[in-house]
């Protein structure tokens, strides 16, 4: 063979091999890797809040929890959550449930952080909620109409039940409780309803369209002002928490709020929350608040525009001075007690002559007196008493005397108490009439305990006329 074409040939096929082995050893080798995705981080409940600004908060419908009332939103569950919405610097976002069922459904949403709707924290729902702290503890009681009361339906215990058509609310603690005991062999009639609360089934019960149904005894003692045709027959269960419902993701809201709620309670806001809005139900009773709501009816259209005159100029409730009238004369304008005083708003002759009433058996002169009297004793309240305290400071001494008031404000400070809040101060009030008490203070003996039961009765009537606040309308 050619010399020159065997080099060629020889060089072809290097050549071929080179280029060969470079293609494979090309194909063969991977890419370099790309580095992982970071995953993103789930923000947690209590970051969404404090960078969106808000607390997102499902409220049930209802007077024990969130309601409008005349001055606005209003109740007990709301009041304490507006305090930590305020602790957080954040604004308080309300979605509104008319059932617990609705609540419930509404709590599953991402977007919500807190639950409340006066939920009981029961074994049942610990499986499938996850609950934050405890701020309220209640009884399950069954509620039937008064009218059986006097017959022998009414139930007095759980075999009692027996023949009854009990309703409750759809994924209620009730209803819970209820199917317990007929597995424990109780013969219990009992149907659920997806469409009406609490408060609704309460209304059932005192129309007669069902026997009884099941509240907590909060709910309950909310609700007898409101609807007195209905009475507690017994407890079915033991005493128990209500919790709020918070997400899944959320120990570091849960761990704030048991702080805050710790705070809360050492500074004694709840004692004087609590006492806001259930301390005077002790002082209701089924008769006085029956007459009321028929002088409602037969009474209070007569006077209610010049109640509103009155509220206007003064900057008072109106609803407050209808009360404080109602406690003082029930609307009889020519009411006269042993004492002499008289009128609508029951004022002494001195006291009329200095506010300028000629005749205190004229209404619309009494009324405007006695809110300019009543609108005295708050300009001498001190300033350190602050929001409601002082309309109460002004009607204990509308009733008492601020000479008492200021006694008690003393006595109260001796004790260790605070007595810039009415809570405190209507423990020390009856302790007037002591003369343990009253020998060292300057203006002596007094019937404490009566300026107690006049707030709280006034508190009461004021209560009930702001619920009904719609139909009240002036003619």
């Amino acid at each position: 063979m050619n010399k020159t074409l065997y080099l060629l040939l020889i060089a072809g096929l290097a050549f071929a091999s080179f280029t060969i082995g470079w293609i494979s050893r090309t194909v063969s080798i991977p890419e370099p890797a790309l580095p992982p995705l970071t995953p993103t981080k789930k923000i947690s409940a209590f970051e969404q809040i404090m960078k969106e600004k808000q607390l997102k908060v499902v409220f049930l419908n209802a007077p024990s929890t969130y309601m409008i009332g005349v001055d606005g939103p209003q109740g007990f569950e709301y009041d304490l959550l507006k305090s930590y919405a305020k602790y957080l610097d954040v604004r308080l976002n309300v979605i509104t449930a008319h059932t617990v069922a609705e609540a419930l459904e509404l709590s599953k949403r991402s977007d919500i952080h807190i639950t409340s709707a006066s939920l009981t924290k029961t074994p049942q729902r610990e499986k499938k909620y996850n609950f934050g702290p405890s701020y309220f503890e209640v009884q399950e009681q069954v509620i039937c109409s008064r009218d059986m009361l006097l017959s022998s339906k009414f139930p007095r215990d759980v075999e009692a039940l027996s023949g009854l058509n009990i309703v409750v609310g759809a994924d209620t603690s009730y209803i819970e409780t209820l199917h317990a005991l007929q597995k424990d062999g109780y013969d219990i009639n009992v149907t659920t309803s997806k469409e009406y609360s609490t408060e609704d089934l309460l209304e059932q019960v005192a129309a007669h369209d069902i026997d009884c149904t099941v509240a907590d005894s909060n709910i309950y003692s909310l609700n007898l002002r409101y609807i007195p045709d209905i009475a507690m027959a017994f407890s079915i269960s033991k005493r128990e928490q209500l919790a709020w419902i918070l997400p899944k993701n959320a120990s570091k809201l849960e761990s704030d709020m048991y702080k805050w709620l710790n705070d809360y309670n050492q500074k004694g806001l709840m004692t004087q929350l609590k006492d806001h809005y259930y301390s005077y139900i002790l002082f209701s009773d089924y008769y006085n608040t029956r007459m009321f709501y028929k002088r409602i009816k037969s009474r209070l259209h007569k006077y209610q525009k010049y109640f509103e005159q009155a509220a206007q100029k003064y900057e008072i409730p109106w609803t407050l001075l209808a009360a404080l009238s109602y406690q003082e004369s029930h609307w009889n304008p020519r009411a006269k007690s042993f004492t002499g005083v008289r009128g609508l708003m029951m004022l002494t002759k001195k006291t009329a002559k200095m506010l300028g009433v000629k005749n205190r058996l004229n209404p619309k002169e009494s009324i405007k007196g006695g809110t300019r009297h009543l609108k005295q004793m708050l300009k001498i309240v001190p300033p350190e008493i602050k929001g409601e305290n002082r309309l109460k400071f002004a009607l204990a001494a509308y009733n008492i005397g601020f000479g008492h008031i200021k006694d008690a404000r003393k006595l109260a400070k001796k004790l260790g108490l605070n007595e810039n809040v009415w809570s405190d101060l209507k423990i020390v009030l009856p302790l007037l009439s002591q003369k343990k008490y009253y020998r060292n203070l300057k203006y002596g003996y007094a019937r404490g305990a009566e300026p107690v039961k006049y707030v709280e009765y006034i508190y009461n009537y004021k209560d009930i006329l702001e619920n009904k606040s719609e139909e009240l309308v002036t003619p």
